[in-house]
């Protein structure tokens, strides 16, 4: 099969626009101090989140590290307050991993930009035009991404 290289970078330049912009937001929000985090936790960290509240053995399982690894970085990161953990009902040995009010500060420097290109994008297009664009994000992430699998559920936009 072909791959259409105009929009294989179309996409590239879209995803790192996006990173880009990230960047410079938490370059400036650290400028002149120390950042909280690592960059090995802060991955973590967003993994956690994107994965839903996972025990640390389903954390552990997803970025392929031992539990006793996964242990260490979950101790950090709820020892620098960007997560807790919540003991199950059904278990007690068990415990869910939940990303604190600190992370969700810290995410607001990806989402906000996200929400400025959210905005232009329904500004610019047809309704219908942003419909279609909401179906196919949902194609692509739930038959074309398969190989990463969400633990929280994903929205709906077909009904």
């Amino acid at each position: 099969m072909m791959v259409d290289h105009s929009l294989e970078q179309a996409f590239s330049d879209v995803y790192t626009k996006f990173k880009l912009q990230f960047y410079l937001k938490i370059f400036k929000r650290f400028e002149g101090r120390e950042a909280t985090l690592t960059a090995v936790e802060t991955f973590c960290v967003e993994v956690i989140h994107a994965l839903g509240q996972p025990t640390v053995s389903q954390f552990a399982d997803f970025v392929n590290i031992t539990p006793a690894n996964a242990t260490a970085k979950v101790k950090r990161l709820v020892e620098k307050g960007y997560l807790r953990k919540v003991q199950s009902q059904e278990d007690r040995r068990e415990f869910f991993l939940v990303v604190t009010e600190r992370f969700y500060e810290y995410l607001e420097y990806n989402t906000s930009y996200m929400d400025t290109v959210i905005e232009r994008i329904e500004a610019h297009f047809d309704t219908s035009d942003v419909d279609t664009f909401k179906r196919m994000l949902t194609i692509i992430s739930r038959e074309l991404m398969s190989e990463v699998e969400l633990l929280r559920p994903e929205p709906r936009f077909d009904q």
